[in-house]
């Protein structure tokens, strides 16, 4: 594999990596504050490996409060260059049954409460996020969640609400009539931060329930929540192995180039502080 560290975010249930030989457990400074937690460093099988639980071991942060640009930032400062994100997801759709694995590859953001741009504080800039997801990044998901076992759905739409509320009956609803595949609370934010950031971002969603739109299923419940996504920690530790078993060559990809040209404040007006705190996204301004 590539010298580069895969990161991986680990969602609910999925604090650790059992089969990471860890090497290091380190914290990472940012201009951001701390990231969700230690960042464990290690390798699996034969891959050098990221992994933050993205809610923190214990699962003590939630949704809203989690510090999404420390995260993303922490990953890059340690020279990770491609993010895979695991997460519990709702399904909006019959033939997504709970127990299946969706590999999104768009998203919609319904979030209102979070830092969702490094281009703020005296920069501004705007990259392109019509194709959210890194698409060679998501073959090689699609192609390792197959090799594992699941029963994987390549692509679909991830809406992204603020919670921690899981939905009402209309606003699922809702969000059904927009054709979405599956709801989630985190990864649409942490898609926009990694294409600022240069990095290449894919997510492997866990469906855990039908969120509370079919009126023939229990509506959603935590505990029914946390017995299918114990189910799928295993799966998704299977499918984190079948990628790092993989050869990744160096990336062909636009997502390390996003940013190149998406600043437009004048570089002299920039204060020197926000440029040396940006240098390791942005490089020299």
């Amino acid at each position: 594999m590539a010298e580069n560290i895969l990161g991986v975010i680990g969602g609910s249930g999925l604090y650790a990596m059992k089969d990471l030989k860890i090497v290091d457990t380190v914290s990472v400074d940012t201009p951001f504050g701390d990231p969700s937690d230690l960042i464990v460093l290690g390798d699996l099988e034969g891959t050098r490996m990221a992994f933050l639980p993205r809610h923190g071991v214990g699962h003590r942060i939630t949704p809203s409060e989690i510090n999404y640009r420390a995260n993303i930032f922490a990953m890059k400062k340690l020279g990770v260059e491609r993010i895979i994100s695991v997460s519990a997801v709702g399904s909006m759709k019959e033939e997504i049954v709970p127990g299946h694995i969706v590999i999104p590859d768009q998203f919609i953001d319904r979030t209102f409460r979070r830092k969702t741009t490094f281009f703020e504080g005296g920069i501004a800039g705007h990259v392109s996020l019509a194709d959210p997801i890194c698409d060679e990044l998501h073959e090689v998901v699609v192609e390792s969640s197959q090799q594992a076992g699941a029963t994987v759905h390549p692509g679909g739409t991830y809406i992204c609400i603020e919670g921690p509320q899981f939905s009402t009956r209309a606003e699922s609803f809702l969000y059904r009539s927009w054709g979405v595949d599956v709801i989630g609370m985190t990864n649409v934010t942490e898609a926009k931060l990694a294409r600022e950031a240069g990095l290449c971002y894919a997510t492997i969603a866990l469906a855990t329930d039908y969120d509370c739109w079919h009126q023939e299923k229990e509506a959603v419940t935590l505990a029914a929540v946390l017995e299918i996504m114990h189910n799928n920690v295993e799966l998704a530790q299977a499918i984190l192995k079948e990628i790092a078993k993989k050869p990744v060559l160096k990336r062909s990809c636009s997502c390390g180039e996003a940013a190149t040209n998406a600043i437009v404040t004048d570089r002299s007006l920039i204060p020197d502080a926000l440029k040396k705190d940006l240098e390791i996204l942005f490089g020299k301004l």
